[in-house]
């Protein structure tokens, strides 16, 4: 048993599972724009087992097939993996299981979903590739958690509705965006290695421009959405707070200074997320009271 905990508090961390907080607050803003408020208990809790398994198996997956990358990365080389504190078989039964996990929660929401969850394994699965084909990889990793919210609409609707898409690409920019910044402190590895990354593709001071045009095309876009499910004033007020955080988050980093990058990145990026799904969720509520 201590061999079983100790196995199992190291792949929580690494899966970094508290990061699942990215994409879980606009899966609930879907959540709760469908319903036109609060949900069943049931589906709720569906959603949840599904989001975090769907990541879970996405990040123990991206591990298992990056381990001999991860082991040639000065910055990576003390993963689980290649420090020898995880077996790649241990990774890999992990992820089938946390596959299994997430089809059954889809299968316990409704028909579409089941039906549309191994399109979606198969969008989390292949960004673990994406890297050696593509400098184009970021935007893949933010369809992998731009998918959330669609599913969440999903999973409460049993259809799909097209303005709920516009939510979808709003966070592929802004995950893309910000994987694009992070991706600056393996400039050198990728380039010795022959990975392909925007950073790598266009050197860092462009990647900088770059990640910054997708965060305001994602503005425009979250501006769009706004407008599709006709928010009052504390809808644009998240609006209003995400561009302002974002601006902050940009001011945290330069081409020549990546030392604040892990807060920009991770702190940042959780706090942007969850002040969007509340001031959406006041929205709601305060229109409900009129």
């Amino acid at each position: 048993m201590p061999g079983f905990w100790g196995k199992t508090r190291t792949t929580l961390e690494m899966i970094k599972w508290e990061h699942s907080i990215f994409a879980l607050p606009f899966a609930l803003t879907a959540t709760i724009l469908a319903a036109k408020g609060i949900p069943s208990l049931r589906t709720i809790a569906w959603i949840l087992v599904a989001m975090v398994a769907a990541r879970s198996c996405a990040m123990a997956f991206n591990r298992w097939a990056d381990a001999d990358i991860d082991a040639a990365n000065p910055r990576t080389r003390t993963r689980a993996i290649p420090a020898g504190q995880l077996s790649r078989g241990f990774v890999l039964g992990f992820t089938i299981l946390c596959a299994a996990i997430f089809v059954s929660a889809a299968a316990s929401l409704n028909r579409l979903t089941l039906y549309l969850s191994p399109a979606v394994l198969l969008v989390l699965l292949s960004y673990s590739y994406m890297k050696r084909f593509t400098r184009w990889s970021h935007l893949v990793l933010g369809l992998a958690l731009g998918l959330a919210p669609s599913a969440a609409w999903v999973a409460v609707r049993g259809s799909l509705d097209p303005r709920i898409l516009v939510l979808t690409a709003t966070v592929m920019l802004w995950v893309g965006g910000f994987d694009v910044l992070y991706a600056c402190q393996d400039y050198e590895h990728d380039r010795s290695a022959g990975l392909h990354s925007l950073p790598q593709a266009i050197g860092i001071p462009n990647a900088f421009l770059a990640a910054r045009a997708m965060h305001v095309l994602m503005l425009v876009l979250l501006v769009c959405f706004g407008f599709l499910f006709q928010f009052h004033v504390a809808g644009w007020l998240g609006v209003a707070a995400v561009g302002l955080l974002l601006a902050y988050e940009h001011s945290l980093v330069s081409p020549g200074d990546l030392r604040r990058l892990n807060a920009a990145f991770f702190t940042m990026n959780g706090v942007i997320a969850i002040v969007f799904f509340v001031f959406v969720a006041a929205d709601l509520w305060l229109r409900g009271r009129a």
